[in-house]
């Protein structure tokens, strides 16, 4: 990821001290998102001497955002196309007789209006407005990232005010389709905006880094909004804002791309009887804008330079799979690999990350393993490629989805867990925050057996329980802990201890949060025990990095007794 942009902070100073000197110049759109592309590094012309210093740099960039919200004196309405010149396309889009149509997952257009006192937005829809009425292409419109129009379009075309105010208002807007490309896209034809600025409608700027998401129902948030597991598919409780993609994405301050269809697979989709179903196969439409006519024309990829594209497959394959692994995972393995040859000729400097396990299937992961790993050397990608297990959604604390699919907690979590490794990836810092730090952690019981202390454990991998059964306790309540580590720590985060355990009624159980030698307690309180699985919550700040710290509850001093730990996470909350 190239960039030219070495002091913007410096840069927006000035701003705020400047003036409206350039606010003559007749720039067009064009001239602001080229400049942008070239101050990205994401091309190498487009640069622009703005403000007569001899150099393209972002101060020019400065200059001609001065301009933009400079009043000309005459107020009027300006009615554009939703095209490049005007609006930024965000994801994989198909502009034919005039409209912009929003095919994939979270296919968007995105603008800002200056000095506006009235927006519209004219919306078009295809023959997919005809659908069941729970089954049409939903959409939703966000002034300055809020909704302020969320519904499915039921019209082949509308007009929609999204801004009326009596003074001069700066926003961005961004009209974005929630749900997905297989029940049809939503059209934005014309954008109309009321102002008195000299550009009163310019594209939003591209940002440093670009994710491309490969995916199933689970990237499209199928689901998201059912009211539980019982629910069948609707477009209407379909939200890609609320997909860990679109999280992700937000999260890194990220432009993104999506090609993702629910049912599809690597080898095969959706499979009811076990049989291999080819009628929706990932690989088949990856290289255009989508799956269905007639919108399923050629991809240009290069339109979208990407830093990393994310595959989350695996799940509708394990329907054909787990009939026979031995014979079909090496099968879907082969896929696989050929599916990444064809990410990898498609953004050839990207880097690759794959995961599955969200809702389970974990039995596809060690065939994922193989194909990474067979493609790491057969591409020579190296540490540019990398995979790992999805945790499994937490459907009795977390809840679930349409056809139990992931909630919306589920998808934050996974958004957190996701930025993390694309930041590890990419040499990026990451904040960390939303991740559970204690997750990868191993449970062991510590013994003073100075003291005579004897417990006999168990760890159970199905529901991530700890039991120790105390034989002969010891002296103290230090003499027996339940011990968790090792778990990384950052300076100045804030996290937040969870966990449920049963112990004797009314016992009070030190629990502590550590260094490994005991010199430094980050966290120092007391559980009562009060019935089964008695929940336990504590918050505390950490004042230094410590990547070997460690969790323990002590109950020794007591003999023939014992103490389950269940659902225990460290989550770093800020």
């Amino acid at each position: 990821m190239k960039k030219r942009i070495a002091s913007l902070i410096a840069a927006l100073a000035v701003t705020a001290a400047g003036t409206t000197a350039y606010a003559a110049k007749a720039w067009a759109p064009a001239d602001l998102r080229s400049l942008g592309s070239f101050l990205l590094g994401a091309s190498e012309t487009g640069s622009a001497d703005l403000n007569d210093d001899n150099v393209s740099d972002i101060f020019d960039m400065i200059a001609m955002r001065k301009s933009l919200i400079s009043s000309v004196g005459d107020y009027k309405e300006t009615t554009v196309p939703a095209t490049e010149e005007y609006v930024k396309l965000i994801n994989r889009n198909v502009i034919s007789d005039g409209v912009t149509w929003l095919v994939q997952s979270g296919a968007a257009t995105e603008f800002s209006v200056a000095r506006a006192k009235t927006v519209s937005v004219t919306i078009k829809g295809d023959s997919s407005v005809n659908n069941g009425e729970e089954h049409r292409p939903r959409y939703a419109i966000l002034v300055n990232d809020e909704p302020v129009l969320t519904e499915c379009l039921s019209e082949k075309e509308k007009t929609v005010k999204v801004l009326d105010s009596d003074t001069p208002t700066n926003a961005v807007i961004k009209v974005i389709h929630l749900s997905e490309a297989n029940n049809g896209p939503v059209g934005v034809s014309s954008i109309t905006v009321g102002s008195d600025s000299a550009l009163p409608i310019i594209p939003t700027s591209q940002k440093p880094l670009h994710i491309e998401f490969v995916g199933d129902s689970i990237t499209c948030a199928y689901g998201v909004e059912g009211k539980d597991q019982y629910e069948n598919f609707k477009t209407t409780t379909e939200n890609f804002l609320k997909s860990y993609a679109y999280l992700t994405a937000k999260k890194l301050d990220a432009d993104y791309s999506t090609a993702c269809y629910s049912g599809y697979g690597v080898i095969s989709s959706y499979s009811s009887d076990g049989s291999r179903n080819t009628s929706g196969l990932l690989g088949d439409h990856y290289d255009n804008a989508a799956a269905n006519a007639p919108y399923n024309i050629p991809w240009d990829h290069s339109t979208t330079p990407v830093d990393v594209t994310v595959v989350n497959l695996g799940t509708n394959d394990n329907t054909y799979c787990s009939k026979d692994y031995e014979t079909r995972g090496p099968e879907f393995t082969k896929a696989y690999v050929e599916l990444l040859g064809k990410i990898h000729k498609a953004h050839p400097d990207a880097a690759i990350i794959c995961t599955v396990g969200t809702m389970g299937c974990a039995e596809m992961y060690p065939y994922i393993e193989e194909a990474v790993e067979q493609f790491r050397k057969s591409s020579g990608m190296c540490d540019k490629i990398m995979c790992y297990q999805s945790a499994q959604q937490d459907m009795n604390n977390d809840g679930l989805g349409s056809d139990w699919h992931p909630s919306y907690t589920t998808h934050q979590k996974s958004a957190a867990v996701l930025s993390d490794k694309i930041c590890t990836m990419l040499g990026l810092e990451s904040d960390q925050v939303g991740i559970d730090v204690a997750a990868d952690a191993k449970y062991e019981v510590s013994l003073n057996k100075d003291a005579g202390a004897d417990a006999a454990t168990y760890f159970s991998d199905f529901d991530k329980s700890f039991w120790v059964n105390v034989v002969t306790g010891g002296k103290e309540q230090s003499d027996v802990q339940s011990v968790v580590s090792p778990i990384g720590l950052k300076k100045g985060g804030t996290y937040k201890l969870t966990f449920k355990a049963t112990a004797p009624e009314g016992s009070k159980l030190p629990v502590q949060i550590r260094s490994k030698d005991g010199k430094t307690i980050y966290c120092d309180e007391t559980f009562t025990a009060k019935g089964e699985k008695t929940p336990f919550e504590a918050e505390f700040t950490v004042t230094s990095d410590d990547p070997a710290a460690e969790f323990a509850i002590m109950f020794g001093g007591k003999d023939y007794s014992s103490v389950t730990l269940y659902e225990l996470h460290l989550v770093k909350t800020a």
